[in-house]
């Protein structure tokens, strides 16, 4: 399993070449730096409902899936690989926030 958190080259999935961290940076890989889980990201307080779909899109994204492990993520800035179910659920669970939040203030 390659990290894919370093300033080294790291291959993305599909056979495409190698890209830097500063590519990933500029598809729109978003770091998710002092978050271990997705779960963190949603109950972060200071985020916005767009800031944390934004991170855990990167999350989900193919760019942040670990080599020939297609059921992981590994996100820029985070100290290992979660499982793309997780990501999936928090963002089930960050949708059922939003949503009560919509409710709130209607």
């Amino acid at each position: 399993m390659r990290l894919a958190t370093t300033e080294q080259i790291f291959e993305p999935q599909g056979g495409r070449a190698p890209c830097s961290l500063r590519t990933a940076l500029e598809r729109g890989v978003r770091p998710a730096v002092g978050f271990q889980n997705p779960d963190d990201v949603v109950k972060d307080p200071h985020l916005t409902f767009r800031d944390k779909r934004e991170i855990l899109s990167s999350w989900a994204s193919d760019a942040s899936a670990v080599q020939d492990e297609p059921r992981l993520r590994w996100l820029l800035g985070t100290v290992e690989p979660v499982p793309l179910d997780e990501v999936r659920a928090a963002f089930k669970r960050l949708d059922a926030m939003e949503a009560g939040h919509d409710d709130r203030t209607h």
